[in-house]
């Protein structure tokens, strides 16, 4: 692993925008440059310290997926090498962590699906048994498997901001009723699939983020990032127990520090103590081991 990246700093390339964990660049008119840094969000807050090792994990994780998914839905990936495409100086800032894709319109909406009923999903389904317009049976208990996956979108908020639920209609609304059905049912084919393949190797992802664009012709792309411990609850299998919320391999554990800490949950973010560090790269290492190994 490389030392730390907080933000990088191409000089070779126009920056687009900073997100919350990436940083995007032009690469001509019809291809964007994406480096993964190692910042983390919680609560839709970046937190000071980066994670070590972070990007580079989310990399090679999300390029494993967009390869075993491709023949769901086409992807944003060029197989076009970062190193190409920046100064000869900067080339150690993008390896590892890095990929080139095509530059698509993004929907404005975030393709949620939950196999398992926990986080804001748990919240819901406590005050009207419901999650996102969705009716579900009675009685069920925190982190118990759904009877069915189901598509549970958001919106799409600006940095700083936080997400909200949406139903399918509203889903409709913003998008249209044609394209709405092709992203619920894609969304629920690469949750479904990657769910088996997670849990024979001992991980059940709970829910997971996905997002989609669009090319110049209207055709359907899945773009970001993929099933990684930062869009995804990964829990490992055999310290599941339905009532109780499981162990994870993803920013939950920083979730939870950080909810016994007196924190509003608005900028500045915490700085988190060496030891919840550690942890946090370690347990992301761990699924990128376990999944692709």
């Amino acid at each position: 692993m490389s030392q730390p990246l907080f933000e990088s700093s191409l000089a070779s390339l126009p920056l687009v925008a900073r997100g919350k964990v990436r940083d995007i660049y032009a690469v001509g008119e019809d291809k964007l440059l994406i480096v993964t840094t190692d910042r983390l969000s919680a609560f839709d807050v970046v937190l000071p310290d980066p994670i070590p090792g972070k990007g580079e994990v989310l990399t090679a994780l999300a390029n494993f997926w967009f390869e075993k998914l491709a023949h769901i839905i086409p992807n944003q990936l060029t197989g076009i090498d970062p190193e190409a495409v920046v100064a000869p100086a900067e080339r150690d800032e993008v390896r590892g962590r890095a990929i080139v894709v095509k530059r698509m319109k993004p929907l404005p909406i975030e393709a949620v699906v939950r196999g398992y009923l926990i986080g804001s999903g748990w919240k819901d389904y406590q005050a009207t048994g419901k999650i996102c317009g969705i009716t579900l049976p009675a009685g069920l208990r925190l982190a118990e498997q759904l009877p069915e996956p189901l598509f549970t979108p958001s919106t799409k908020a600006e940095l700083g901001t936080h997400d909200e639920n949406i139903d399918f209609a509203t889903v409709e609304k913003l998008i249209g009723a044609a394209l709405a059905a092709q992203v619920r049912e894609a969304a629920l084919r690469l949750y479904t699939e990657a769910a088996e393949y997670a849990r024979s190797r001992g991980i059940i992802i709970a829910d997971t983020k996905f997002e989609f664009g669009l090319d110049g012709a209207g055709r359907l792309y899945l773009i970001d990032e993929v099933l990684t411990p930062d869009s995804s609850r990964f829990w490992p299998a055999d310290g599941y127990e339905v009532g109780k919320s499981p162990p994870s391999f993803d920013k939950q554990f920083v979730r939870d520090y950080l909810e016994t800490l007196p924190w509003n949950k608005q900028a500045p973010g915490p700085r988190l103590p060496a030891e919840i560090i550690e942890k946090t790269a370690a347990k992301y290492r761990e699924a990128l081991d376990r999944l692709t190994r």
